[in-house]
């Protein structure tokens, strides 16, 4: 069974009250948020009687104290003990009274009591369950350049070169290395990177169906646990690319780029001395040609992946740098913003960052967890407060073809 007096955040209160309108039951409802079925059924009636504006937090101070029955010195101690350990929590200073012999016999708050006495005096913060991003529907790739697959591989040390991070693209269903791109001087290659290396990918190969991403923090919000997609995920969905994100460690779910990195590394990288970052880039491209065309592969029958699939030499949906800007089609971003929600807890002045950028719903809507929409007709993101009786609206800000291409000269410089 559920623990019961676990606090609850808006998100799922709402959830509580959408799962009821479409009919769950209570225990099932229960299940599917890991709470308890008391929890379910307090936030269900609200729901039932009141609607939205139910479902808010109620602040302030409570009119009796979560530890108002014991004596005042116990709760000034029960302070004390988390001023000098910030890490304890119920359970620990709990554990701690009993343990003291000088304390035998005196009565003892339960562990959620003292919980509740925390929160009370501000020792806790305001918890938000994470939400995820809108994911593709899972299906097996069955087509040359349906899938790519995309990562850093970790920082290297080249001879007279210094520190690389090589990025690799390989696609899923022929084993083709796609790209490899030496990114020089960094440990974690940044959104200009990434980019860089799949417009080249691009130009010789054509734009893919879909490509696969890990979680890091240029690909995914990593910040906020309502994450917002990132400048290159809208970069490519504004060029037709669905994004999917891996649900397994790396090990499992993307095997075959973590096994291109060796493969490359090996094949060009290893006991190698370059003359600079260019020339580690031409020894690079070199070796992938070699093991696209000539090198057999076990999982092709000891083919190479344009001899067994010879189709794989483009995928059908051309690219040109200069292209760019006309083949960016924000309707596509705004149809995907239009299926997320967010939450947002704003400062004492009201204000909330989402999508690196910082917007000021004022002190009417001050300290507390907002509910963020967008709306695709009028381009703004639709905030609505805890109670969900008041809402603010905003226009979309970073949100142009020209703040999505960002840095395209290095690629315009590139030979054709």
């Amino acid at each position: 069974m559920k623990q019961r007096g676990r606090t609850t955040t808006l998100e799922e209160r709402i959830e509580i009250g959408e799962r009821w309108e479409a009919g769950r039951t209570d225990p099932e409802i229960a299940e599917v948020i890991g709470g308890s079925v008391w929890t379910v059924r307090k936030w269900r009636r609200k729901y039932q009687c009141e609607g939205r504006s139910g479902l808010a937090s109620r602040m302030g101070r409570p009119p009796t104290s979560a530890l108002g029955h014991f004596p005042k010195r116990m709760r000034e101690t029960i302070l004390e003990m988390r001023d000098a350990n910030p890490g304890w929590g119920p359970d620990t200073i709990r554990a701690e009274w009993e343990r003291d012999p000088t304390r035998k016999g005196l009565p003892l708050p339960s562990r959620s009591r003292i919980a509740a006495f925390l929160k009370q005096e501000g020792y806790t913060r305001p918890y938000e369950r994470h939400t995820e991003l809108p994911q593709p529907e899972e299906k097996k790739v069955e087509q040359v350049h349906e899938e790519w697959e995309m990562d850093a591989q970790g920082v290297v040390d080249v001879s007279t070169v210094g520190r690389v991070s090589i990025v690799n693209i390989v696609d899923v269903r022929s084993r083709l290395k796609v790209e490899s791109a030496p990114c020089l001087d960094t440990s974690h290659p940044s959104t200009k990177h990434y980019q860089l290396v799949l417009r080249r990918a691009f130009v010789q190969y054509g734009l893919p169906e879909r490509i696969s991403l890990d979680h890091d923090s240029v690909f995914y919000d990593n910040v906020s646990p309502s994450p917002f997609p990132t400048i290159i995920h809208l970069w490519l969905i504004a060029l037709g690319i669905t994004v999917r994100f891996i649900e397994d460690p790396p090990s499992t779910e993307h095997n075959l780029i973590e096994r291109n990195h060796q493969t490359m590394y090996q094949q060009a990288v290893a006991d190698q001395t370059f003359t600079d970052g260019d020339a580690l880039q031409l020894r690079l491209t070199d070796r992938r040609h070699f093991l696209n065309h000539h090198f057999p592969t076990q999982a092709l029958d000891k083919r190479a992946p344009l001899e067994a699939y010879p189709d794989a030499v483009h995928s059908g949906r051309p690219y040109r740098s200069e292209w760019e800007e006309a083949m960016l089609d924000l309707e596509r971003v705004y149809d995907y913003l239009a299926q997320g929600r967010w939450f947002r807890r704003t400062s004492s002045q009201g204000q909330f960052s989402i999508g690196a950028q910082r917007y000021n719903a004022g002190k009417g809507f001050a300290e507390q967890q907002l509910e963020v929409t967008f709306d695709p007709q009028t381009r703004e993101l639709v905030c609505r407060s805890e109670d969900g009786e008041r809402e603010i609206r905003f226009p979309i800000q970073g949100l142009t073809k020209s703040n999505l291409m960002g840095e395209l000269a290095p690629m315009l410089t590139l030979p054709v």
